[in-house]
């Protein structure tokens, strides 16, 4: 498990904030954890392997760069994981959750610009059969998505 590794969780607690923003940003993490870049390239591969990170990536205030809004649908549960491939597969959607409610479906989906968007909505109500509930920001809030990792498994030995 690649958390059982000094440098996986390294790398979990490290780099959530202050990702180098640097021409060769892996090489700068190595040099940072005294080790390689194909180790730390290997480490994250890993990471993400075991779905211990979902991406690496820039997480953009809303509406900074194009447009973005929250999106909902109401989907029958029989229909729901066919609904949610069809969004996923949209470029501009970053993430869509199931939700215990009638509207069920809920996403975030970007554009360059509000005409884009609305094609981009407009496709996936097309495309699905369903409506879509449109919630554009009205007040913006930050949330930290970052957070220390604690773990209680010990770390591996290397043999």
């Amino acid at each position: 498990m690649p958390t059982r590794t000094a440098l996986g969780r390294l790398l979990l607690n490290q780099y959530q904030r202050d990702f180098p923003l640097v021409p060769e940003p892996y090489a700068e993490i190595a040099h940072q954890a005294s080790t390689e870049e194909p180790s730390v390239l290997e480490a994250f591969d890993l990471l993400i392997e075991a779905e211990a990170i979902s991406r690496i990536g820039p997480i953009i205030p809303p509406n900074r760069l194009g447009v973005s809004l929250l999106a909902a649908m109401e989907v029958p549960p029989q229909d729901l994981e066919r609904v949610a491939s069809i969004v996923n597969e949209e470029a501009g959607v970053n993430h869509n959750y199931e939700r215990e409610h009638a509207i069920n479906l809920w996403f975030v989906v970007s554009a360059e610009d509000a005409q884009a968007l609305d094609s981009t909505l407009a496709h996936l109500e097309l495309k699905s059969g369903y409506p879509i509930l449109r919630l554009p920001l009205l007040e913006a809030y930050h949330i930290d998505l970052g957070f220390e990792l604690d773990f209680e498994e010990p770390l591996e030995t290397a043999v």
